[in-house]
């Protein structure tokens, strides 16, 4: 986010050269890619400097609540695991209230079970209450509230709920994909206007002031970029708008992310297979039942037997069905590389399999989705994934601090700059401005929170432009003939 001048502005004139007097089609854009810069940089610079704090937050929260929570996810290892029928029983003992809507065994040898009970009093809408059951004593070591696929307790709840809505709700929803939305945007921008003038930037080695901010600035966004793009393009995969498009582009070339039909006896409504792109960050453990783990049927344990046998390792959770022609559902819940995407549904009169999804068979673009937010949210490759996403955000404050910083070192932060010189948009050649706007239009539809805003700036950047020209600017044609930025 370069919210100052081009290097190249700082310069004496030089002299003109045959290349100067042909200027190609990049030299009447760049003053345009600049402003967009520029105001972008500004005026979204807030809510991006959010959005890195508390992802940085975030990050560091899947280690804290090992900490934190300690008691209750870790249990002393002992010989051998009750059946997990007889662990729902004592956590249904101690918390006969609400309904259980999943059941996650111990994943492992120090694991406790997790049974979530849905409906209970004092528990938050879309979120359950995890009971968490020694294994091997069926002793009830505690409960907490947690929240989404991931299975987030009550620190990363309301990290993750802050980082992505604000504790506004559905609305609050607009500050995080207006970031998503302008991320790649103003990342773009500034790579465009680093990479174009490497004279320039030869001339900012030892400098000082302002010039040496740039420096900073721009060798910092050169190797972020990457990393920010990504964050930009998996940020969007669960956005409000630009999700749904997502979603419904997905779907419309036969990419969707498949789910395991859960209706016994045909294929009908699907359930709890590997989770959409909406599945993190805003999602409670899916199913429902009303008791549904001591209903008549085979039971947890044979259920269980059979998603074993079909080669569902942990971790897996098991979803009780939600009427009486509903399957069971058990899903391998694994977000870290590899990934363990599978799920069975299973009858619940005979405790076989009647539908499976193995994610090997996943669409390439369900995949991409799975991987991309998982690595989003710092799962997939587990604590080496999490500094890197620290990195990665502290580097975008420090970028955002040095972009302000610029502005006002350049001006004492007493105006917005020089608006666009006009004539800027008409000196750009047809053959390149038409196929720009249009992509710009396509864009705009898709991503509305990048479009509408892209309105505004172009609207205010007119407004600044006609109030200089009235009170006796300068003279825009000759200026942007000049190429003035």
């Amino acid at each position: 986010m370069t919210t100052a001048p081009s290097p190249e502005t700082d310069e004496a004139p030089q002299p003109a050269t045959p290349a100067a007097a042909r200027p190609g089609p990049w030299r009447p854009l760049r003053p345009l890619v600049l402003r967009l810069h520029f105001y972008a940089g500004l005026l979204v610079a807030p809510f991006l400097l959010v959005s890195a704090l508390t992802g940085f937050l975030y990050a560091g929260s899947f280690q804290a609540e090992k900490i934190l929570y300690a008691d209750e996810m870790t249990v002393p290892v002992g010989d051998t695991k009750l059946p997990v029928s007889r662990q729902v029983a004592a956590a249904r003992v101690a918390h006969p209230e609400g309904d259980v809507t999943a059941v996650r065994p111990s994943p492992e040898d120090d694991a406790s079970t997790r049974v979530l009970l849905s409906g209970v009093p004092g528990v938050g809408e879309g979120h359950t209450l995890a009971v968490f059951v020694d294994p091997y004593t069926a002793k009830v070591r505690g409960s907490l509230e947690q929240y989404g696929a991931s299975g987030a307790l009550p620190l990363r709840t309301w990290i993750d709920e802050f980082h992505r809505d604000l504790k506004l709700g559905e609305n609050g929803r607009l500050y995080s994909e207006l970031s998503a939305s302008w991320l790649w945007v103003i990342t773009g921008g500034g790579l465009v206007l680093w990479f174009s003038r490497a004279r320039a930037r030869r001339k900012l080695r030892g400098s000082s002031g302002r010039r040496r901010t740039l420096g900073l600035h721009g060798n910092l966004g050169v190797w972020a970029a990457a990393g920010l793009f990504f964050l930009s393009a998996t940020g969007l995969t669960w956005s409000t708008y630009a999700g749904e498009s997502i979603d419904e582009l997905r779907t419309a070339v036969g990419h969707a992310t498949p789910s395991v039909s859960t209706t016994v006896g045909g294929a009908g409504s699907a359930q709890g297979g590997g989770g959409g792109g909406h599945a993190e960050h805003g999602g409670a453990a899916a199913g429902s039942a009303s008791g549904g783990a001591s209903a008549d049927g085979v039971g947890l344990d044979k259920v269980l037997a059979a998603a074993r046998a079909e080669g569902l390792g942990d971790p897996v959770e098991i979803v009780p069905p939600a009427d009486a022609s509903s399957a069971y559902v058990v899903k391998q819940v694994q977000r870290s590389w590899p990934e363990k995407q599978d799920a069975v549904a299973v009858d619940p009169g005979t405790g076989l399999v009647v539908d499976v999804v193995r994610f090997d068979d996943y669409p390439l673009l369900a995949k991409l989705t799975r991987w991309g937010i998982d690595f989003h949210t710092g799962t997939l490759f587990g604590l080496a994934n999490q500094i890197l996403l620290m990195a990665l955000m502290l580097a975008l404050v420090v970028m955002i601090v040095l972009g302000y910083r610029m502005w006002w070192q350049r001006g004492r932060g007493s105006a917005f700059g020089r608006p666009i010189p006009r004539g800027a948009w008409a000196q750009v050649p047809p053959q390149v401005l038409v196929p720009l706007l249009a992509v710009v239009a396509v864009l705009g539809y898709f991503l509305p929170l990048f479009g509408i805003p892209l309105a505004v700036f172009v609207v205010v950047d007119v407004i600044l432009g006609e109030i200089a020209y009235r009170r006796g600017g300068r003279e825009y044609g000759k200026d942007a003939a000049a190429g003035v930025k």
